[in-house]
C-alpha cells in the first residue's frame, strides 16, 4: 500500500513538472486564497500582540477621570463645553474612596524640549506625584522617581522616556544631566524603560514626566489635566459606580443632569479592537473561500481535460491489470499534489509578507496556521480532484484503448 502511495505521488510530481505553467495557473486560486488566510492570520496575530503590549501602557485596573470620553456617542463640543477636571479633587478621592488604592492628579501638554543644539518636538510632558509611580506600568529603567519633597517644594527634576534618552543624551549617561523645557532647566534623576508605539500610532517613550507641583508652578495655563485612579482588579464595576457618584457630588451634577465628566477604561478599546478583528479576520474569510472556490473550479475543470488527454494511458494501465480504485487514487493524488505545490507556494509568499508586517507588528507566522493553511490546500485538492478522478476510474478499458 505504501510503495502504490510512493509510485502515484511520484506519477504526481511528473506530471505537474511536466507542465508547469499549466499547473501553476491552474494553483493560482489556491494560492491566492492560501496567501489571503496566512497573511491575514499573521497580521491578526501581530496585531493582538500589539494590542495587549499596548493594553498593559493603560492598565486594566485603572480607571482615568478625564474632561473627555474615549468612545462613545456624545458630541466633542458637547463635551468641550464641560469644565475642566481639577487637580484638588483627586485628595477627596483618595480620601472618600473605599476601593482606590492610588489616587494620582496629572496635567498634560505637548511642546519641544532641546540640549544644547539639539531638540526634539511634540514630547508629551506629564505633572503629577510621586503615586504615579505606583499607577503606571512603566518602570524606572534607570535612576529613581522623585519624592513627596522634591514635587511640594517644586523641584526641577525629569524622569525622561527612551526616546528622549537616546536623541539628547546619545552614548552617555543621562542621569544627572540638564535639558530644558521652554526656558526652565531640568536634571533628569530617572529614565523608563522602552516602551514602544501606543496601537503603533504615538510613541509611549517620547515623554517626560515631572512634579506636578512644578508643572502647575511653571506652565499652570498649559495643557489639560486629569486624574487617574488605580482600584482593586475585582472591583472595577463598583470603583466606576462609586467614583461617578463622588464626581457628580464634588462637580455639583443635578440628579437630573448628565455626568459632565468621563470615566474612561480598558474596555472600550477592547470592543473596537474586537470590531476591528472581526472585520479583518471577515474579509480574510471572504477572500479565502473564493479564491479556493474558483482555483478549485479551476483545478476540477484541468483535471478532467487531464482525464480526456490520457484516456488511452487509462486503459492501458486497466489492460495491465490497475484497478479502478488505482485509478481514481492515481488523478486524486495529482489533484492533491497540485494544490499542495499552490499551498507551499502561498505560504512562501505569505512569509515573505510576513516580515514586512514585522516591521510594524510585533508577529511571526505561526506554525499552526501554515500547516492549517497547507491541510487547507490538501482538502481543495480532494474535493476538487474527486469528480474527474471518479470518472477515469469508471473508464472502460475498451473503450479507453480504442481512444483517438
Amino acid at each position: 500500500m505504501f510503495s502504490l502511495f510512493i509510485e502515484n505521488f511520484r506519477i504526481s510530481i511528473s506530471a505537474v513538472l511536466a507542465n508547469k505553467m499549466r499547473s501553476l495557473l491552474t494553483a493560482l486560486g489556491v494560492v491566492i486564497g492560501i496567501l489571503a488566510v496566512t497573511l491575514m492570520g499573521t497580521l491578526i496575530s501581530g496585531l493582538d500582540k500589539s494590542f495587549e503590549k499596548s493594553m498593559e501602557f493603560l492598565g486594566k485596573d485603572v480607571i482615568y477621570i478625564r474632561k473627555y470620553e474615549w468612545f462613545g456617542d456624545k458630541e466633542w463640543w458637547e463635551m468641550r463645553n464641560r469644565p475642566n477636571i481639577k487637580i484638588k479633587h483627586a485628595d477627596v478621592i483618595r480620601e472618600r474612596s473605599q476601593y482606590a488604592e492610588y489616587v494620582a492628579p496629572i496635567s498634560e501638554w505637548y511642546t519641544s524640549v532641546k540640549r544644547a543644539d539639539d531638540d526634539i518636538n511634540g514630547v508629551r510632558i506629564t505633572g503629577t506625584t510621586d503615586t504615579y509611580a505606583m499607577i503606571s506600568t512603566a518602570e524606572i529603567e534607570k535612576g529613581r522617581f522623585f519624592s513627596k519633597t522634591e514635587n511640594r517644594s517644586g523641584s526641577h527634576v525629569a524622569i525622561i522616556g527612551k526616546d528622549i534618552a537616546d536623541n539628547l543624551f546619545e552614548n552617555e549617561n543621562a542621569l544627572g544631566e540638564t535639558f530644558q523645557i521652554g526656558n526652565y532647566t531640568f536634571r533628569v534623576i530617572g529614565e523608563l524603560e522602552k516602551q514602544g508605539k501606543f496601537l503603533g500610532m504615538f510613541s509611549l517613550d517620547k515623554q517626560i514626566i515631572i512634579p506636578i507641583g512644578t508643572h502647575r508652578r511653571l506652565f499652570t495655563r498649559r495643557g489639560w489635566s486629569g486624574i487617574n485612579v488605580k482600584v482593586d482588579g475585582t472591583q472595577l464595576d463598583n470603583a466606576t459606580e462609586e467614583l461617578t457618584a463622588l464626581m457628580r457630588q464634588l462637580r455639583h451634577v443635578r440628579p437630573t443632569e448628565d455626568d459632565n465628566f468621563a470615566l474612561n477604561r480598558q474596555d472600550p478599546f477592547k470592543e473596537q479592537y474586537s470590531m476591528i478583528k472581526l472585520a479583518i479576520g471577515g474579509t480574510g474569510f471572504f477572500i479565502t473561500v473564493l479564491s479556493l472556490v474558483v482555483g478549485g473550479i479551476g483545478i476540477a475543470n484541468i483535471m478532467f481535460v487531464t482525464v480526456k488527454e490520457r484516456t488511452r494511458e487509462i486503459g492501458t494501465r486497466k489492460a495491465l491489470g490497475a484497478t479502478p480504485k488505482m485509478i481514481l487514487m492515481q488523478f486524486l493524488m495529482e489533484s492533491i499534489t497540485i494544490c499542495l505545490f499552490g499551498g507551499l507556494f502561498g505560504l512562501a509568499l505569505a512569509w515573505g509578507g510576513s516580515l514586512i508586517i514585522n516591521q510594524y507588528f510585533p508577529s511571526e507566522m505561526p506554525i499552526n496556521l501554515a500547516l492549517t493553511a497547507l491541510g487547507l490546500s490538501m482538502l481543495v485538492g480532494v474535493i476538487s480532484g474527486l469528480a474527474p478522478s471518479y470518472k477515469a476510474a469508471k473508464l472502460d478499458p475498451i473503450d479507453a484503448l480504442r481512444y483517438e
